[in-house]
């Protein structure tokens, strides 16, 4: 991960935590999501995203965000390296396996 990239997803993970923190779970998931596509091409912090994800997940006690988060860690460490659908959100209400448009905000960090 170059640090330009880096940076960033400290940053979307950061402001994910103070959100969290705060108890503002929409606000956090929403840092998480841009973390995630971030991130989604490196083991650890794509991982890391779907952990908190989980978090959020369980904070709001949304049984299908907990489920789909628990997958989606495993396959983040199973698939980061090989193969991920490129500016996929990573929340359990989208197809895991489907690429999505990259927000305008995050193409300065992502290779088209």
């Amino acid at each position: 991960m170059n640090n330009k990239l880096k940076l960033a997803f400290d940053n979307e993970m950061a402001q994910a935590k103070v959100a969290y923190n705060n108890a503002n779970y929409d606000l956090s998931f929403k840092h998480l999501e841009f973390a995630h596509i971030l991130g989604q091409k490196y083991v650890i912090p794509h991982t890391i995203s779907h952990c908190w994800m989980l978090k959020v997940g369980w904070q709001r006690s949304d049984v299908r965000e907990v489920i789909g988060q628990t997958f989606r860690i495993i396959a983040s460490v199973i698939f980061s390296r090989i193969w991920v659908p490129k500016g996929n959100t990573g929340g359990a209400d989208v197809n895991p396996l489907k690429p999505m448009p990259i927000p305008d905000e995050l193409k300065q960090y992502i290779d088209e």
